[in-house]
């Protein structure tokens, strides 16, 4: 069975940093496609940042520059660290995983986590 477990989110100010982790069992880890997707209260959620297989990186332009994912295959963990917070980056992020190539589309991944808040105060 495919688990896929967040941690990492908490509360900061603006300007500060976080390390989202996500741990993965009971997955082909190094292959596919891993995401973090986020979605704040009353709103759709919404791509984050993408890595496939060949460490190929794809981001929200509204987090370009900022976040960067990254994924560690011996550890089967997948890593947003996330710099230059901003009040409007405050959303519950998800972890997602899918089989062959990275999609924008979230309905197109078959494992998520739980999410973990990120709260950025002004």
């Amino acid at each position: 069975q495919v688990q896929l477990v967040e941690s990492g989110g908490g509360s900061v100010q603006s300007g500060g940093s976080l390390r989202l982790s996500c741990a993965a069992s009971g997955y082909t880890y190094s292959s596919g496609c891993m995401a973090w997707f986020r979605q704040a209260p009353g709103k759709e959620r919404e791509r984050v940042a993408t890595i496939d297989s060949d460490d190929f990186t794809s981001y929200a332009n509204s987090v370009k520059g900022r976040f960067t994912i990254s994924r560690d295959n011996a550890k089967n963990t997948l890593y947003l660290q996330m710099n230059s917070l901003k009040p409007e980056d405050t959303a519950m992020y998800y972890c997602a995983a899918r089989g062959g190539i990275c999609y924008y589309n979230e309905y197109l991944y078959n494992y998520w986590g739980q999410g973990t808040q990120v709260t950025v105060s002004s």
